[in-house]
């Protein structure tokens, strides 16, 4: 890019910067350390969607999201200290999904550095282990390699946030400096023998599965590993929280690996003779605490593909690891001669009938019956619908009942941290502007960030989101009941009327108890030319698809 040498103040270089590397949108919660910031995001508004949210935390979640979505990296700015505490949950979601993300701090102005300021923070310890890299940029005139170095950094091997600190003198202090140009994310290939390698322990199995995960992917590689799969007729399995990446429908898929596991798959995957596993990190909740795939060596052949060189051999050690993103090894897979399949054809079959019939209709208690919520909402929204979800055992039914057809329809943490659904939501309505967009919420989660109702209301975004309503934290007062049963204290929430409180912020509002109630409900919220918010009041004792309170609190007592 040709330099500009005009005089700017830092604020205007570094959204400068921004332009030059393709943003197009960043969210925020204003702050007077980057005032300067934002008078130049004014003279950017044709260029840089500016979407201003209600806490921090939901603008990082709101950043981290849009990254998931895009697959570039999510711009946030908060202020300094509590803006910054706020904005870390953000942050640290990002870290453990891998999503490219840059998190913009204002700074207290270099003359007060390390005099315990008005909300100074040191960010570089703060923020050290849950960042690729953390800085403070001192000089304005190197905001474009900051900046650059930033991008960078988020988007190359496995991808990650990024935190840059921004003094307030800095920002408004004025320079002469060129601008830099636009990002190349770098990723690794794999080598043709790395391919051959692939090819003969394929050739060698009897019982193998493909479990994909992660990130680094797009629907050109989700296409080259579907075409891969189905030539050598391989089973296919997604980690969790990455369903999206295999089409539930196919014949081959099998389910996913993670929280909630079908026991029948946990076998298969404990008997397999080869594990190929692409894009996922092999974390503790993959592997169901390290015991589906033991530590350090597991006992089946492991073939483990990742886009970051540091995590292969990191917990596991695999008999071929690969260093790629997953655009080539996928588009390399895609080419590899294929193997004889008739080995494990029969068992792929079986595997998928245990995957359909895991999911099967069950008895439930109470009124309202979820897996017909599930049923109903597959049946009227498009394929191409983005669910969102916070975190809570009312993600499970998310997770297990509604079946993702296509490539980025499942935005949800592997954190496993709370009030993710609402701002993801929002994120991902923005990012994806003209799909439809269900946000999944429990009434403990949804209200660690649900006034980002208001920024939904504020920028006219039709998400439709859902609020599970048990009157309980759910999944501790599960772990409860199994741990101390009987012993019930801290996990009974008193709720508000949620539907009450979402027509008080603008949005469309109704209240289902009974399942003859949903479909029509969500047929209103689906048409509403709002937003809207439909509250599911039910049984406090379905607290997972598989069983309830009182089953979990006999069995605990009988093992005592």
């Amino acid at each position: 890019m040709t330099a500009s040498l005009k005089l700017r103040t830092g604020g205007a270089v570094l959204v400068d910067a921004l332009r030059n590397h393709g943003v197009e949108t960043a969210f925020c919660v204003p702050g007077e350390s980057y005032l300067a910031v934002l008078d130049a995001l004014y003279d950017a508004q044709d260029e840089i969607r500016l979407i201003v949210a209600r806490q921090d935390g939901g603008a990082a979640y709101m950043a981290e999201a849009y990254g998931k979505v895009t697959g570039k990296p999510g711009i946030c700015f908060v202020t300094r200290g509590p803006g910054a505490a706020n904005a870390s949950i953000g942050v640290h979601a990002a870290h453990q999904d891998s999503t490219p993300m840059i998190l913009f701090i204002g700074q207290v102005g270099s003359e007060f550095a390390d005099r315990e300021a008005f909300q100074e923070v040191d960010f570089r310890r703060m923020f050290s282990q849950m960042s690729k890299w953390v800085a403070q940029i001192d000089r304005a005139d190197r905001i474009p390699e900051y900046v650059s170095r930033a991008f960078h950094t988020a988007t190359s091997g496995r991808p990650g946030p990024v935190v840059l600190a921004l003094p307030e003198d800095m920002l408004t202090s004025t320079v002469q400096t060129a601008d830099a140009a636009p990002y190349r994310a770098v990723q690794a290939h794999p080598g043709d023998a790395d391919m051959q390698q692939l090819r003969d322990l394929l050739a060698a199995a009897r019982r193998p599965i493909v479990l994909l995960g992660g990130t680094v992917w797009d629907r050109e590689a989700c296409d080259d590993i579907r075409h891969f799969a189905e030539a050598s007729g391989l089973p296919v399995a997604c980690a969790w929280r990455y369903q999206d990446l295999f089409d539930n429908g196919h014949s081959q898929y099998i389910g996913d690996v993670g929280l909630g596991i079908n026991p029948k798959l946990a076998q298969r995957v404990r008997e397999s003779d080869l594990l190929v596993v692409i894009g996922a990190r092999l974390g503790e909740m993959t592997t169901g605490g390290y015991t589906l795939i033991e530590a350090p060596r597991p006992k089946q052949k492991l073939v483990h593909v990742h886009a970051g060189a540091e995590e292969l051999g990191r917990v596991h050690q695999s008999d071929l690891p690969i260093n790629s993103s997953m655009k080539a090894f996928a588009a390399a897979a895609a080419r590899l001669e294929p193997v004889d399949g008739s080995a494990w054809r029969q068992s792929v079959a079986a595997a998928r009938q245990e995957y359909l019939d895991y999911n099967a209709k069950r008895a439930l208690p109470g009124e309202l019956d979820l897996w017909e919520v599930m049923k109903g909402l597959r049946e009227r929204v498009p394929a191409d619908t983005i669910i969102t979800s916070g975190a809570g055992n009312f993600s499970a039914w998310a997770g297990r009942f509604y079946p993702y057809r296509s490539f980025r329809t499942q935005v949800a943490t592997s954190s496993g941290a709370m009030g993710y659904g609402v701002p993801a939501g929002i994120a991902a309505q923005i990012a994806a502007k003209g799909r439809t967009v269900v946000s999944f919420n429990g009434d403990g989660d949804f209200l660690m960030n649900g006034q980002e109702l208001a920024t939904a209301v504020q920028y006219d975004l039709p998400i439709v989101f859902l609020v599970f309503n048990n009157g309980l934290y759910g999944t501790i007062r599960m772990h409860q009941e199994r741990e101390y049963p009987g012993r019930v204290i801290g996990t009974g929430l008193r709720n508000p009327d949620f539907a009450a409180l979402a027509r008080a912020y603008g949005l469309h509002g109704e209240t289902v108890r009974r399942t003859a109630e949903f479909a029509p409900a969500l047929e209103r919220a689906l048409g509403a030319d709002r937003a809207a918010l439909i509250e599911l009041i039910y049984d406090s004792e379905m607290i997972t698809p598989n069983t309830t309170l009182e089953a979990i609190r006999a069995q605990a007592q009988r093992a005592r």
